[in-house]
């Protein structure tokens, strides 16, 4: 990053550590965490010698900061994304923006008469094989699209083995958690396909983890040109599973994760793979995502994620919730 903005990780968890680290990789020095679990907080200092906080008013009132990171989980995002944009931050705010579709006209209108930059993170936007499938669709490789699976699947006390599945936000409602806020299958598959028009979801908790929020979800997404999408998303795969599949008029797009290649086929041709380079670590799309965000910042430009997207995304969430609630299919 070729200037030093101020920046506050709001949230010392998993992913705000991932931040932490790539942003010290990339030679940024004027960082600070908010943390307020004690413990956490101290080997925050010992491990990356930064200043923590244990509370985001009192970081607030420390300091003048540019940019906010909040990495906290999905329940608090909403509350600390206007507290930091009316103390004048561009914001990154983790997925999903939200667990509800209430109350985001003042996030909206406090970004707006701040204009502020705001980014949603969607990593595997910058990951080279989706970028690769992304390019394959815009440019009409299986003809026009007209149907699309997606599959993400993984047991949830594997996700981080060292830390005690059940007190994490995934496992619990008043977090904002269930395998529908974890996915970011519906961002990725509005990018790919564009807006969607209806949604039908049968959503429920199958298993005997103890968790108080869905584990598995089924969802048939209408999108408004008139392509069918479904998605499967759970915590339940002990053998863990992510793909992708778009079925067009002349061919057939597929990924997943485990192959590291997305395979296009494509009737009267030769199949067309591209492979993930050598080596590539999965961090890489991190390091990319933060980049692009920060040449937004620089340049007073919309992100790849911007907050439109966002609440485009917590709105389709919640009508999948309310599909799977009342039995019966939700207009967006």
């Amino acid at each position: 990053m070729s200037q030093q903005p101020a920046i506050l990780i709001v949230g010392g968890g998993s992913i705000g550590q991932r931040h932490l680290r790539n942003f010290l990789a990339l030679g940024q020095e004027s960082l600070a965490v908010v943390e307020p679990s004690a413990e956490r907080a101290g080997e925050i200092r010992d491990q990356h010698h930064v200043s923590t906080f244990d509370s985001l008013t009192a970081a607030l009132a420390a300091g003048a900061w540019q940019v906010a990171v909040i990495c906290t989980p999905t329940a608090y995002h909403l509350e600390q994304a206007v507290q930091c944009a009316r103390a004048g931050c561009d914001l990154f705010i983790e997925k999903p923006l939200a667990d509800v579709d209430q109350g985001l006209e003042v996030l909206c209108d406090e970004v707006e008469r701040q204009r502020r930059v705001v980014m949603i993170g969607s990593n595997w936007k910058f990951y080279p094989l989706f970028q690769t499938m992304k390019e394959w669709l815009d440019s009409g490789a299986i003809g026009r699209v007209l149907g699309a699976r997606a599959e993400f699947g993984q047991y949830l006390p594997d996700w981080h083995p060292w830390e005690d599945y059940r007190q994490g936000y995934s496992a619990n409602k008043r977090l904002g958690g269930g395998i529908m806020a974890d996915c970011h299958e519906f961002d990725y598959l509005t990018w790919f396909l564009g807006d969607v028009a209806r949604v039908v979801c049968l959503a429920k908790k199958v298993s005997a983890l103890a968790i108080d929020v869905e584990d598995v979800a089924a969802v048939i997404l209408e999108f408004k040109d008139g392509i069918l999408g479904e998605l499967h998303a759970d915590y339940l795969q002990r053998f863990p599973r992510r793909s992708f599949d778009f079925i067009g008029e002349t061919g057939t797009i597929h990924w997943d994760l485990l192959s590291k290649r997305a395979e296009l086929l494509a009737v009267g041709k030769e199949p067309t793979r591209a492979v993930l380079p050598d080596g590539y670590d999965l961090n890489r799309m991190y390091i990319e995502e933060m980049k692009h965000f920060f040449t937004a910042v620089a340049r007073r430009t919309e992100t790849i994620t911007p907050l439109a997207q966002g609440i485009l995304v917590a709105r389709l969430i919640a009508a999948a919730r309310e599909s799977a609630r009342s039995g019966a299919a939700v207009n967006m």
